[in-house]
């Protein structure tokens, strides 16, 4: 295996995205991996107690769905319009972003699946929190 230069790694398009039909909108949406910045911001707005569902859905949404371009198409001042929409259809794209990005009581479990190393003897049912960990 080729070992990377530090100009191969910052050079390399890693941030996978997934186009999700969402009907009820009329058209497809794109959602992206987080990347490690975007996810540490993510993390930090959920604080420690528990939010509702369509905040937190809003959230991942704000941070996942990205234009054409790759481009983030909603900022912060957007929740409030996002958690109005069809729960429905926050929840179809929703999914799709929570295993693209490894969020969610599976996660540990899932990413256990995909790599060499063995699972971590985390059970991954417990709720996810602020720093990442399950």
């Amino acid at each position: 295996m080729t070992i990377l230069s530090k100009a191969a790694i910052l050079a390399a398009v890693d941030i996978k995205t997934e186009d999700v039909g969402v009907p009820e909108w009329g058209g497809t949406v794109r959602v992206a991996v987080m990347s490690g910045k975007k996810r540490d911001e993510f993390y930090a707005q959920q604080g420690e107690g528990k939010i509702a569902y369509s905040l937190f859905s809003a959230r991942v949404l704000v941070a996942t769905l990205v234009g054409e371009d790759d481009q983030p198409i909603f900022e912060e001042a957007d929740i409030e319009a996002l958690r109005a929409k069809s729960q429905a259809a926050m929840d179809r794209v929703l999914a799709v972003a929570l295993r693209l990005n490894g969020l969610g009581p599976t996660a540990v479990e899932e990413a256990g699946k995909n790599s060499d190393a063995g699972p971590s003897g985390d059970s991954g049912s417990a709720s996810l929190s602020p720093s990442g960990n399950q």
